[in-house]
């Protein structure tokens, strides 16, 4: 669930007519996506392609481990321009299932996917008999640490509630995706793209846009192997954890943005014990000259801000030659427009 700023009350929503609407004698619905540019979707409204951005996490403090096996958490999670795509179209009516198909092998197209999860969860919440045709693009890497199914699963419901008319309100959304059976990031990503996480990551705080220099690169470093979250817990130590009063780190990144030296992440150690070559990658990387370098969610991914000291080109290629790299990839944090606008790729 998304908890209001104190002192800022939530924005109330638009009127759908704000967010869609229909050229006359083209029947082209448009939605909105910024003063920039528009998205166009067929003429009945009946398909979208959206982006579906990864997440990097600018901090993450373990709690305390609650008795439902869960760990209580806080972090402020931030979105990057850096992710899937997913085309959604609404199939006709008599339709009795959802379909979905994916251009990587290996990734499920059935039950188990978080998008199927998704779009079965916005059917019973909102009491639409719609199904759709989903096709995913995947870019983000699977257990990277960036979100990639909370994510998938966030835009499809976003996508779902459009095709249906927008029916509901962002604010309805939020609440009915606070479902452990789409995961506990998914709300994150239908804030407007930076948020103080706590709970199990379920209780969504939004925070403004933060004080970012302009043009600030972040670099996603993603070994050519993915690390199991539960894996990761299990070798977490409780009496190691950082004692750091997450609020004092919030506050430095609300004051400060990115210019300063708190960076946490306290399931870095236990990482490091389960694959210590990602240890070894975030020495290495900490020495190439960035302004910050930290390890996103339960790995492998390593995110670093700013720039190399020896140049884009000459940083990829010496690290790909001392390490086994599933890929580089050079972003920037980015940000929905509003409550009623979907992330939108540069």
């Amino acid at each position: 669930r998304i908890r209001p700023v104190h002192g800022t009350p939530a924005a109330p929503p638009r009127a759908a007519g704000a967010t869609l609407s229909t050229l006359a004698g083209t029947g082209t619905v448009l939605l909105a996506l910024g003063a920039a540019s528009r998205l166009s979707v067929s003429a009945r409204a009946d398909s979208v392609k959206l982006f579906s951005p990864a997440k990097v996490n600018l901090f993450l403090r373990i709690i305390r481990r609650r008795p439902d096996g869960y760990h209580d958490l806080a972090s402020l999670f931030q979105t990057v321009a850096f992710g899937d795509t997913l085309e959604i179209e609404a199939l006709p009516e008599g339709a009795e299932k959802d379909e979905l198909e994916c251009n990587l092998p290996g990734v499920p197209v059935d039950d188990s996917n978080l998008v199927i999860r998704a779009l079965k969860l916005f059917r019973k919440k909102s009491g639409f008999r719609t199904f759709f045709r989903v096709n995913l693009e995947k870019e983000i890497p699977a257990q990277a640490g960036m979100g990639g199914g909370s994510s998938n699963a966030a835009t499809a419901f976003f996508g779902a509630n459009l095709l249906c008319g927008m029916k509901a309100s962002p604010e309805d959304l939020i609440s009915w995706a606070d479902d452990p059976v789409i995961g506990s990031d998914a709300t994150f990503f239908l804030s407007e793209g930076t948020a103080y996480c706590t709970g199990r990551g379920e209780i969504v705080t939004p925070i403004d846009g933060l004080p970012i220099k302009d043009g600030l690169s972040v670099f996603l470093v993603k070994p050519n192997y993915g690390l199991s979250t539960g894996k990761v817990f299990k070798a977490m130590d409780l009496e190691a954890l950082s004692k750091v009063d997450p609020e004092e780190l919030l506050k430095a990144f609300k004051e400060k943005g990115t210019s300063h030296s708190s960076w946490v992440n306290d399931l870095e150690k236990p990482a490091f014990v389960v694959s210590p070559e990602l240890k070894e990658l975030k020495e290495f990387l900490s020495e190439c000259g960035f302004e910050a370098v930290l390890m996103s969610g339960s790995g492998s991914t390593i995110f670093c801000l700013g720039e190399p000291k020896e140049g884009k080109e000459a940083f990829e290629a010496t690290t790909k030659e001392r390490f086994d790299i599933e890929g580089i990839w050079q972003t920037h944090f980015m940000r929905r427009p509003s409550p009623t606008e979907w992330y939108e790729k540069a």
